[in-house]
């Protein structure tokens, strides 16, 4: 029965997929090991089930917070059997951009981003955006600030009348948190110059009525957030999951990638963050907020007509820069075949005017669940699904949440897996006061019944987990790095916002890119990065809860399967 059951799930999942996403034959050819598989998820969705049942009626709450969501098809692709290539099913999707490789560095420390943020707002001639979840009150933050007054100016006084433009995206809810927050730290600018810069504060449309007047601050940031950090300037781009607070520039571990001299990328990112900040309350020189003329407004508003509207808005973004990528592509390969035609007539010097094939390639995912766009989610399990046998997943998170699908897919498919996670004394809730200190004995009870699941599986050896820990720091990285069978090198990284979590798939507005690359220097790099975060890691095993600082007290286990779903 057990088999049966998963098997017809598994064909409701292949009706719901375009055909084309499957290798062929996959559902016709008995795949070996798959009635395995379908019993051992079938078990899994069953007993997931059972458990879920037993659960206080107060999960049902939960669904009210989020709005119903309109299902997304995905226009036929196909999957590749060999090389980096294979993926390129994803541009169905997302756009894909074509680079070289010499464009992409990868950084390792909080110090080094924090140093090229200030860089590069000082060489910006064009355009300076950031999207972050809110930008911090320190001293560091406020250099930054100095960093963006100074740039203005110099272009003021350059031209008489400034082509910079400065656009700053933060959540609503975080960014107001406190009598000095993220609004009052950028007011002078706005009050400076007032033709240049704009602010926009995110406010999540769950966020309203009666729940939006009883829930405190602080705890009304559990519903829902801006949550993509993205900062980019003229034609340079930085991919990271690290806030612009004093932390993320000195002791908070994270993960950063500079994308240089990538106008496609940056216009693309330009235009998603314009579009977000369109559907966003503007911060005005007064401290107030306004929506634009003509926007429905978030929480006073129609939910339906926001979230429909927003859609139709982030959606026209990845579209349009779909259909411009698939025309440069046409382009080019026409180009290109002239160009081999000249060279075979001509000899080598008409290749000099040509552009070098790209060797990497970029696809933006964009997961915002309220507005029902799940691209990140659907790519994720993808990857998850197609990953094949002697295949390596090292896949971190800060807050090791996973939602049930991904504990699935990692439980009951055929790669290795290597999760880091945080230790509790790395957690960035450590030490926190009140109900929030209790948040990394959450994770632990969270992270303990995952391994247990794990041994039930008899999938240790398959499905390994490590603890991130180093002392002075906390640890914030997140993303995936994919190794294909017989590779020592990864081939895709998955990079940018999104914790693997139940908040990242259905609360926040999230964004990553997948980065594939044929370039061995690139990928060495990747696997660098990946190898420094995991050598400050120790291997999990059943002994590691018996330590004293992983007890988890009663109360914490009775709670936290009601709220993990908004943490």
């Amino acid at each position: 029965m057990a088999v049966a059951g998963g098997a017809a799930r598994w064909r409701r999942l292949s009706a719901w997929l375009p055909s084309t996403w499957l290798p062929p034959g996959w559902l016709s050819r008995g795949r070996p090991g798959l009635a395995a598989l379908l019993g051992r998820l079938s078990d899994r969705l069953s007993r997931g089930r059972d458990r879920r049942a037993r659960r206080s009626s107060w999960l049902l709450l939960a669904p009210l917070l989020s709005p119903p969501v309109p299902m997304i098809t995905a226009p036929p692709c196909s999957l590749c059997p060999e090389g980096a290539h294979r993926f390129q099913w994803i541009r169905n999707l997302v756009p894909e951009f074509g680079i070289s490789s010499s464009c992409v560095k990868v950084l390792s420390s909080p110090a080094e981003f924090y140093e090229l943020l200030k860089v590069q707002i000082k060489m910006a001639k064009q355009r300076v955006v950031m999207a972050s979840l809110y930008l911090g009150t320190g001293l560091l933050e406020q250099e930054l600030v100095d960093c963006l007054e100074e740039t203005l100016e110099k272009s003021l006084q350059a031209k008489g009348s400034s082509d910079l433009r400065v656009s700053i995206l933060l959540d609503y809810t975080r960014g107001s948190r406190g009598r000095k927050n993220s609004r009052t730290m950028l007011i002078p600018l706005l009050q400076r110059f007032p033709e240049q810069v704009r602010v926009s504060l995110f406010h999540t449309p769950n966020l309203r009525g009666l729940l939006r007047l009883l829930i405190p601050e602080r705890f009304n940031e559990t519903i829902g957030l801006q949550h993509i950090k993205v900062y980019l300037f003229d034609d340079n781009v930085i991919l990271s999951g690290a806030n612009l607070s004093d932390l993320y520039f000195t002791n908070r571990q994270d993960r950063y990638v500079l994308l240089q001299d990538s106008p496609e990328i940056a216009d693309f990112f330009t235009e998603l963050v314009d579009a977000i900040g369109d559907v966003s309350l503007q911060l005005q020189q007064d401290d107030t907020v306004q929506m634009m003329e003509g926007m429905e407004h978030p929480y006073q508003g129609d939910k339906l007509v926001y979230c429909q509207r927003a859609n139709q808005r982030v959606m026209e973004v990845i579209n349009s820069a779909r259909s411009r990528q698939e025309l440069l592509h046409a382009q080019t390969f026409h180009s290109r075949q002239q160009g081999s035609s000249l060279l075979s007539q001509q000899g080598s010097q008409s290749s000099e005017g040509l552009k070098p094939e790209p060797d990497t390639w970029i696809y933006p995912l964009i997961q915002m669940k309220p507005f029902g766009i799940q691209i990140d989610e659907m790519v994720t399990e993808t990857l998850l699904t197609e990953a094949e046998r002697d295949a390596r997943i090292y896949l971190t998170t800060g807050y090791f949440n996973l939602t049930q699908a991904y504990m699935d897919l990692i439980l009951g498919t055929r790669a290795e897996y290597r999760i880091l996670l945080a230790s509790p004394e790395v957690n960035g809730f450590f030490g926190a006061k009140g109900v929030a200190g209790a948040i990394p004995a959450a994770y632990v009870y969270i992270e303990q019944q995952f391994y247990s699941e794990v041994c039930y599986l008899h999938q240790q050896e398959r499905v390994r987990l490590q603890e991130y820990s180093r002392a002075g720091w906390t640890f914030h990285a997140k993303g995936l790095w994919l190794y294909l069978a017989g590779s020592d090198l990864p081939c895709l990284t998955l990079i940018g916002s999104p914790n693997f979590g139940y908040r990242s798939v259905h609360r926040d507005l999230e964004a990553q890119v997948a980065i594939v690359t044929e370039n061995k220097a690139l990928q060495q790099q990747l696997h660098q990065e990946q190898e420094q975060l995991y050598l400050s890691s120790g291997a999990v095993s059943s002994s590691t809860f018996e330590q004293p600082s992983r007890y988890v007290k009663l109360w914490v286990k009775l709670v936290t399967p009601l709220i993990k779903n908004f943490f």
